[in-house]
């Protein structure tokens, strides 16, 4: 099997790739830089340019499937322009892919596109689950909305469309999970605003297993990327302030001071979506990471 992998060396990206290397999925990844095109057997890149609309074409040869993660980080402040380049980026991303194998004969099967929980509205009480249809009004959430439906159109190439709304991923290398730490690790770790706000998490190896099983058995959907237990912010800083065996003495941070700090951003932090993950344990996905303690100590021992 051979799959095209978008955005391969971000943080999701990565593990993906190494999970393939270790299961033998031969990778074409595509990139803006020249200078990092590899052209080993197994790992191929190819160059793209999304902003000028173009693409090598040789980097759809013998492909089963694209895992299509391409886009703008988030986590920066939302300045006008920013924000723009959020939603072009995975706008653009995915109608070159689709214009690109327009009209042309290809061996894709599947895309696997990473979208967002973010879809969903601001809730303390809601439950969701991907069927669904209480988005939100927020930027993120218009920006998810927009990616889903662009990414729906390699439906009409044949190609069966997946998609995993992910929450928050926790990693060893960068990641969210990184930034709580620095605060905690001087003790000055603290919740965000009541921290009452449910964070729907997941280990970041679950998550890339997660999109090697919905390839493996050719899934199609909506699938929530998150791990079965959500916590609560406060539960969330708690447990790895405790993991770190480190103390929390300060008050939560109040939600003005950092609308001040961040911007429009500060969302990231209050918007509380509490997201179900039975759709893909009813397909036979097994989690190794169900709650939050083993997950953490797996990373930041």
């Amino acid at each position: 099997m051979r799959v095209l992998i978008t955005g391969a060396t971000g943080l999701i990206g990565q593990e993906i790739v190494k999970l393939c290397q270790k299961r033998d999925i031969a990778v074409n990844y595509l990139t803006t830089s020249h200078s990092k095109i590899s052209k080993t057997k197994n790992y191929q890149g190819f160059y793209w340019n999304p902003k000028t609309q173009d693409i090598d074409p040789d980097c759809f040869k013998n492909i089963d499937a694209i895992i299509h993660l391409a886009g703008a980080t988030v986590s920066k402040r939302w300045t006008p322009s920013y924000k723009k380049e959020i939603l072009s980026s995975r706008k653009i991303t995915t109608q070159l892919l689709i214009n690109a194998l327009k009209g042309e004969t290809h061996t894709i099967k599947q895309v696997i596109s990473a979208s967002a929980i973010g879809i969903y509205s601001d809730s303390l009480t809601n439950y969701y689950e991907e069927g669904a249809r209480d988005f939100g009004h927020s930027f993120l959430s218009e920006v998810v909305q927009v990616w889903e439906q662009e990414v729906d159109a390699f439906a009409k190439l044949n190609i069966t469309v997946s998609k995993i709304r992910i929450g928050l991923v926790l990693a060893k290398k960068g990641g969210a999970l990184q930034e709580m730490v620095k605060p905690i690790s001087f003790g000055m770790g603290a919740s965000f605003g009541s921290g009452k706000q449910w964070q729907s998490w997941i280990h970041i190896n679950d998550l890339a297993n997660m999109f090697l099983y919905i390839l493996k058995f050719n899934l199609g959907g909506v699938y929530n990327g998150v791990a079965p237990n959500a916590v609560t912010n406060n539960e969330l800083i708690k447990t790895i302030a405790s993991v770190m065996r480190k103390p929390l003495f300060l008050p939560s941070v109040p939600k003005f001071f950092l609308k001040i700090v961040l911007g429009e951003m500060h969302t990231l932090l209050f918007e509380s979506q509490r997201v179900s993950a039975k759709k893909i344990e009813n397909k036979g996905f097994l989690f190794k990471y169900y709650y939050l303690r083993p997950a953490l100590e797996n990373l930041l021992d």
